[in-house]
């Protein structure tokens, strides 16, 4: 498990870094008045995912790896990593859900049904909600952090081995 310590360190901080948007989502009034948006502006979430999926490998590297890290050994740590926030996920989507946003789901039903991309609420509900969510995440969270770790590795890995 020591050697795990790494990812579980970076797992955590990024479960606070997605809390803290979720709150300057809510505070912006991405869950209420400016509900439109949401959908095109919470992808710029990406932008602060990746650079806490890199400062991580990087941390493994310098502090594991002793400044010298291997592809496989940095997809491996990315991939352990991954798991770690998608794990995490369904507690950060809790958080979310019932303590900072609670008038989230209800808002963006009643307003995709207002705009017609459900014929009713229930089809909405269907959609919204937080099983949905937390599917999501897990996946989500998994997909994403080993796509962004495949990607990063080619940049942050030594050169010479």
């Amino acid at each position: 498990m020591k050697n795990l310590k790494i990812e579980l360190k970076w797992a955590i901080i990024f479960s606070v870094v997605v809390l803290l948007w979720m709150v300057l989502e809510k505070l912006s009034g991405l869950h209420d008045k400016y509900i439109d948006y949401h959908l095109y502006l919470t992808n710029l979430f990406a932008i602060p995912a990746i650079v806490v999926m890199v400062m991580a490998l990087k941390d493994k590297k310098r502090t594991h790896y002793k400044g010298q890290i291997s592809y496989l050994q940095g997809v491996t740590s990315g991939v352990i990593l991954s798991i770690f926030i998608s794990l995490l996920s369904p507690i950060t989507q809790w958080i979310t859900t019932y303590v900072i946003t609670p008038e989230y789901f209800p808002n963006v039903i009643q307003r995709s049904v207002e705009l017609g991309y459900y014929a009713t609420t229930a089809e909405a509900e269907a959609t919204f909600n937080f099983k949905n969510y937390v599917v999501q995440g897990l996946i989500g969270a998994l997909i994403m952090g080993i796509l962004t770790t495949a990607i990063a590795m080619i940049f942050i890995r030594s050169k010479r081995q």
